[in-house]
């Protein structure tokens, strides 16, 4: 199929600004009926769940819709879904509940390639009741996940490994499959961090043998939310703190409070718009997924192939410290002798969108041992294009050649 990156582009309101939006990774924009149905739900009658009349109504097919849409996203049973603030939010309350089985002396293991969101929960976790921490590193002149560390990360004391589906910093795709297996093999759970890979593969979490996935859907088009995904039966064993008088009921148990209708409605209108964007012979919601996002990364990594092409010319002035053979359209770069700060402000002013910094990416950044204190992050969305492309290295080359 030919991708339509002109219609598709004439659906985000935003991108009339003329901006060229290479902040993806940071939160994508936003197509209108996403904020369509986030304003019907929430200006339609409204009120808490139930069925006896309209306002009730709305609020339960809200939350039942939501829960059939990011079942077909992920690839999970809908009784599997948990509506969280965030991915960060989810994985805290994730590794307390997790936590309460946990003895001194079991162990969790986590990556050097990992957002601090799914360091800190578990460390911290560990920390509160005497486990030990082990890491899986990754080499920098590869960004490839170092297979050695995996093996001397895992013992039969391994109640959990938690890592990232891609990295957020510099798009490493770590082998999912074979760290899961190798953990299953001793007993211990896996977590993965799907924010990043989840706005750019079509994800299978039953495929991938991983017991638990985040993700957040204002990443992939949505608003500001976050989801987790796991078996019912999984979630069923866990017992987070809670009200007293709320419900026992798996996922709802995990939901704390009043869910928001709106950004459930809102969530739900991304995961269409999606399985959209490549309209075919496809039947049913989730074929119609697979279908889209495999044109999205078609369409993403002939941009990025594009990017990196063009920023082969700059030569020396620019080092792209993406490197992993499996990753993502995330590109990092540092500016020898300049500061990506400044290249940041100066693509900024020509209405280029090109974020410097560590994202939250604290462990990877670190283990780059990058020469500058920040780095500058090129992401691709599906609403890029080649116009796009072509003023992000045209800014480049004039901020280099300063």
């Amino acid at each position: 199929m030919t991708y339509d990156v002109a219609a598709l582009r004439d659906q985000f309101p935003s991108l009339r600004s003329g901006t060229a939006h290479f902040d993806g990774p940071g939160g994508t924009q936003t197509p209108f009926e996403v904020g369509a149905a986030i304003l019907t739900t929430l200006t339609s009658p409204l009120s808490n769940r139930g069925l006896l009349s309209p306002s009730e109504a709305n609020a339960e097919a809200a939350v039942t819709g939501f829960r059939a849409a990011y079942a077909d996203l992920l690839g999970v049973p809908a009784g599997g879904i948990v509506h969280g603030r965030s991915a960060t939010q989810l994985t805290y309350d994730l590794s307390r509940a997790l936590a309460k089985q946990w003895r001194a002396g079991d162990e969790v293991v986590v990556t050097r390639l990992d957002h601090d969101a799914n360091v800190r929960p578990w460390v911290q976790a560990a920390a509160a009741v005497g486990a030990v921490v082990r890491w899986i590193d990754f080499d920098p002149a590869t960004g490839e996940v170092d297979s050695e560390s995996v093996t001397a990360a895992l013992t039969a004391r391994t109640r959990l490994v938690a890592v990232t589906g891609a990295s957020n910093l510099i798009g490493t795709k770590p082998p999912l499959r074979a760290i899961a297996a190798a953990a299953h093999a001793v007993g211990a759970l896996v977590h993965v961090d799907g924010v990043h890979y989840a706005a750019h593969q079509f994800v299978d979490v039953a495929a991938l043998g991983v017991d638990s996935f985040v993700c957040s859907p204002y990443k992939f088009l949505g608003p500001h939310c976050g989801v987790l995904a796991a078996a019912p039966e999984l979630l069923a064993t866990l017992w987070p703190d809670k009200l007293l008088s709320s419900t026992d009921q798996v996922p709802e148990r995990f939901e704390l409070g009043t869910l928001p209708y709106e950004l459930l409605a809102g969530a739900t209108a991304a995961v269409d718009f999606l399985a959209a964007i490549a309209p075919g012979t496809a039947s049913g919601r989730r074929e119609q997924l697979r279908a889209s996002l495999h044109a999205v990364d078609a369409h993403e990594l002939r941009l990025r192939h594009r990017l990196e092409a063009g920023l082969g010319e700059l030569g020396s002035d620019v080092v792209v410290h993406s490197r992993a053979a499996d990753r993502t359209p995330t590109l990092l770069l540092t500016l020898p002798g300049r500061h990506t700060w400044d290249a940041y402000e100066f693509l900024a002013a020509r209405k280029v969108l090109a974020p410097a910094g560590s994202f939250y990416a604290l462990e990877p950044f670190t283990r780059l041992a990058l020469p500058d204190t920040h780095g500058l992050r090129l992401g691709l969305a599906p609403y890029s294009d080649d116009d796009d492309v072509d003023r992000v290295l045209a800014g480049l080359k004039e901020f280099v050649a300063r």
